[in-house]
């Protein structure tokens, strides 16, 4: 059985457990995506912190020596997670990764985020593994709006750009949500706010999710980079309007960390990625989605 989302919220640095000082481990073995936005430059280096990012690629194999090692070295970490690099179910990796946490771990909460694609036909295998906190980053319901955000999408071997790809992609995500939500996995959303695009879209997202099943909103500010690179990033004050008008209709999370896709530790509190991946350079700040 899942943990309900009043249990994450004590135990999960994402729904409110950052409070009691928990932690947790981001196990990078989703290497490929299969949709494009236009704002994501996903990367395997050692020095970006911000989601999408990873200082290598893990097998599900070595995931389980990478979380023994976490858990000597940070016994604070009750979330084991994967967010990328590249989507969660892509590829087969990230399912096969939760089925050997499940097994050798059963007490970490198996947390996994995706751009939702794949999710209503993959709906019945997350559910299986016991997925405790499920992730979908929608950016938009108006495929008008996600257009001018996702350049294509590849689904089942084809390529759709533009308004059909995020017809087929909105469509798949709010299809998986309601599948998912309905066997009780908490699921939060993440949207990347982008002012001059989706920032009058806010509480519109937040309405059709929440009208889904999701439990809880994440707002997150853009990172001019890639084709969106000439777009402003949102200032504190736009932040702070959006999340206010998502919470007429949605809890709203307002302590994201911005968390590579190999993080591991307390967020904002300690930070063992260096130790547990081998990390050779030095780290610069710098966020985006995840």
């Amino acid at each position: 059985m899942s943990n309900t989302y009043k249990e994450l919220q004590n135990s999960h640095p994402c729904f409110g457990g950052y409070k009691n000082n928990v932690g947790r481990i981001h196990l990078p073995v989703s290497p490929g995506c299969n949709i494009a936005c236009r704002f994501c430059d996903r990367a395997v280096n050692d020095v970006e912190e911000r989601p999408g990012v990873t200082s290598k690629v893990i097998t599900p194999e070595e995931s389980i020596e990478v979380l023994e090692k976490a858990l000597a070295i940070c016994p604070e970490i009750t979330v084991a997670g994967i967010a990328g690099p590249g989507d969660t179910l892509a590829t087969d990796y990230a399912l096969e990764t939760f089925r050997r946490i499940k097994e050798k771990f059963p007490k970490l909460i198996k947390c996994m985020s995706t751009n939702g694609l794949l999710l209503y036909e993959k709906a019945d295998e997350v559910i299986d593994i016991g997925i405790d906190s499920l992730t979908v980053t929608v950016n938009a319901v108006d495929p008008k709006i996600l257009a001018e955000l996702n350049k294509y999408i590849v689904y089942h071997g084809r390529k759709y750009e533009g308004i059909e790809g995020a017809k087929i992609l909105i469509e798949n995500q709010l299809k998986g949500i309601r599948k998912v939500a309905a066997a009780g996995i908490t699921i939060k959303i993440n949207t990347v706010l982008v002012p001059e695009i989706n920032g009058e879209h806010i509480e519109e997202i937040a309405k059709t999710v929440k009208e889904a099943g999701a439990s809880i909103y994440n707002i997150i500010p853009l990172i001019p980079q890639h084709e969106l690179a000439d777009r402003k990033a949102p200032n504190c004050s736009q932040i702070d309007e959006a999340r206010t008008r998502a919470s007429k209709y949605i809890d709203v999370f307002r302590h994201c960390q911005h968390c590579r896709a190999d993080a591991v530790g307390v967020p904002g509190k300690s930070e063992y990625g260096d130790q547990i991946y081998q990390r050779r350079l030095q780290s610069k700040e710098t966020f985006s989605h995840g």
